[in-house]
């Protein structure tokens, strides 16, 4: 059992608190490679939860739905659920013929809580994400159609992931957003520049996904040669091997870094995400009690404001080759949607 106490922050205005870290539970059923048996990842979850960490991140298209089901049998046990904030998302759907989609109709955003509360076993979310933006719809709808959830006891707190700033505020308009999901880590910061001011100016809590790079600041380049053949990462561009060898750098002088204050480099990468304030909480993912346990580490990690510069001045926003994702997916750089005047009755 990890002894290590692990603090709690609030997200956004509207009442909500988490734990300072959370975990993300996508890799625990998809994406990276075959799941682990159930078992082993319900015992994670428990673990978690008793170490500390409450703040659970899952999302219907995560499977699909198998992570949510997953979720709901570790939910059941030991009175786990009274413990935890659970989050899930909606937005992101496959197709009959396989293809992923995006929708945020009133009717698509009804249907997709009713779905997720069933599987999650649970009468209420606690923080609903909005998992992409869908550009045919206007924010305002969609939004709407969560505040008749939350106005139904369905859904406590509103979340957004990959939204512009621009689509932030026009939510917010419609209900207070709680929580923006993005990516941030020392090899994802372009989203300092406009959507973490933004979030800050509104009062919202941020929620940082693969604050460890998607594994890179575990393994650094070696990571490639362990994804197998069905592991997402194996077709996002940094990933490759030509981009790799360039942000080898990034990960030498972090394990440089690291080795000098006696901890491993993914515990100062996640550290560097917590020195970032008190309104940001990272959800790391992980398969392993041991990878877990090392995460919580990273809290008890203080870095200095010359090792925080030191870090910055070599991990800036341009310092990473390859994009975060293949140009079939949408981020918040593709999150504007109609005006409602724009719309038609």
């Amino acid at each position: 059992m990890a002894t290590l106490k692990v603090g709690r922050i609030k997200l956004g205005s509207q009442g909500l608190e988490v734990s300072a870290q959370g975990i993300g539970c996508m890799g625990m059923s998809a994406v990276y490679g075959s799941p682990k048996p159930e078992s082993d990842i319900i015992a994670l979850i428990h673990h978690a939860v008793d170490s500390g960490v409450t703040l659970l991140d899952t999302s219907d298209v995560y499977g699909p739905h198998t992570n949510e089901i997953l979720l709901g049998k570790a939910l059941k046990d030991r009175g786990v659920r009274e413990r935890v904030e659970l989050a899930t998302k909606f937005g992101i759907y496959y197709t009959d013929g396989g293809e992923a989609d995006i929708r945020g109709d009133p009717a698509y955003v009804r249907a997709a809580c009713e779905g997720s509360l069933k599987r999650l076993g649970v009468d209420c979310i606690d923080l609903y994400y909005q998992h992409r933006i869908d550009t045919r719809v206007p924010i305002e709808v969609t939004i709407g159609e969560v505040k008749k959830l939350v106005e139904e006891g369905k859904v406590k707190y509103v979340g957004l992931s990959e939204a512009s700033a621009s689509t932030i505020r026009r939510a917010h308009a419609v209900h207070p957003i709680s929580a923006v999901q993005l990516e941030w880590s020392l090899w994802s910061r372009d989203v300092e520049a406009d959507i973490i001011p933004t979030c800050r100016e509104l009062g919202i809590g941020i929620v940082a996904y693969s604050p460890l790079g998607r594994g890179f600041f575990a393994l650094g380049p070696k990571i490639v040669d362990t994804l197998s053949n069905d592991d997402f990462r194996k077709n996002l561009p940094r990933f490759r091997p030509e981009n790799m060898e360039h942000n080898r750098r990034l990960y030498d002088r972090v394990n440089e870094i690291a080795a000098k204050k006696g901890c491993t480099p993914p515990q100062l990468a996640l550290a560097w995400v917590h020195h970032q304030g008190n309104d940001v909480c990272p959800i790391p993912g992980t398969t392993k009690i041991e990878n877990f346990n090392q995460n919580i580490g990273a809290l008890s990690v203080k870095l200095t404001p010359e090792e925080m510069s030191e870090l910055k001045s070599f991990a800036s926003a341009d310092s990473v080759k390859g994009e975060r994702y293949g140009l079939v997916r949408a981020t918040y750089n593709e999150s504007e949607t109609p005006s409602l005047s724009s719309r038609k009755p």
